[in-house]
């Protein structure tokens, strides 16, 4: 049910469902469709898809996209070893051929090049071109490609075109509820329900007061991290300080504004 902590086998990294997520992803899985998963930074969704590829018992191929990552990278080149030309297979065919889950984050900072190579991928085909290597692979059924990125942050500087994420079946991840996201908070920390529910009615604060100016809301990653600081010793205003105020601005105004929150939250 939703809203209610899945735990199939000890063995799986801890996950707290926030929707329909995890059946959604299961009939992408079982029907052959590629997954496009949009969010804010720090929501869950690599760790939803952390824990979706161990309950389906498949191996997990991560690749975090940027501007300096090409078509060869993912696909793999020839190397010299020993004297010897050798080829070498990048992420994404080690993932065809294993069978694996391929997850690629923040797909929306890709090059082109790598774009391209995804498409037959994502269709009828599910096939995958090393034109170095002069091969075509086939995925298996136990293939299933995985993309994510941040709406918010994207929409300043790159856009996916509709041709790609049309491809793809979406599911739109966000902040979960408060009363969830302190079950997260704890669940993945094991700090007291007093603690967890004082970080996420901070995080609530500083998420709603616009005019900080903050490139990003502050995401429950950031509250995992401070409540652990606060569960292993640190007086809990230095660890929201540290885990909270530092990693979301650098501007002294704005510090001081969300140093007051905090002061005030943590009495």
């Amino acid at each position: 049910m939703p809203g209610d902590a899945t735990h199939p086998s000890p063995n799986l990294p801890w996950y707290q469902p926030v929707g329909e997520e995890l059946a959604v992803f299961q009939h992408c899985y079982d029907n052959r469709l590629p997954l496009m998963l949009k969010g804010p930074t720090g929501c869950g969704k690599s760790r939803f898809v952390e824990h979706m590829a161990a309950r389906l018992g498949r191996p997990l191929i991560t690749v975090s996209a940027h501007d300096d990552t090409s078509a060869v990278d993912l696909l793999g080149r020839y190397l010299v070893r020993g004297g010897d030309t050798v080829w070498q297979d990048g992420p994404v065919t080690r993932a065809v051929r294993s069978g694996s889950i391929l997850y690629i984050d923040e797909i929306a900072e890709a090059r082109s090049d790598v774009v391209v190579v995804l498409h037959p991928l994502t269709d009828h085909r599910r096939q995958l071109f090393v034109d170095r290597h002069d091969e075509v692979l086939t995925a298996p059924p136990t293939f299933m490609l995985v993309v994510s990125f941040n709406p918010g942050y994207q929409r300043s500087l790159k856009e996916m075109k509709p041709s790609t994420r049309q491809r793809f079946v979406g599911l739109s991840f966000d902040f979960p509820a408060a009363p969830i996201e302190e079950r997260i908070v704890q669940g993945e920390t094991g700090a007291t329900p007093a603690t967890c529910r004082r970080l996420v009615a901070l995080a609530r604060k500083v998420r709603s007061v616009e005019h900080l100016g903050l490139a990003e809301r502050p995401s429950t990653r950031l509250l995992v991290d401070t409540a652990r600081l606060i569960h292993s010793g640190l007086p809990a205003r230095l660890a929201c300080r540290v885990g909270i105020v530092e990693p979301l601005t650098d501007d002294a105004e704005v510090a001081i504004a969300i140093q007051d929150l905090v002061n005030l939250v943590f009495d």
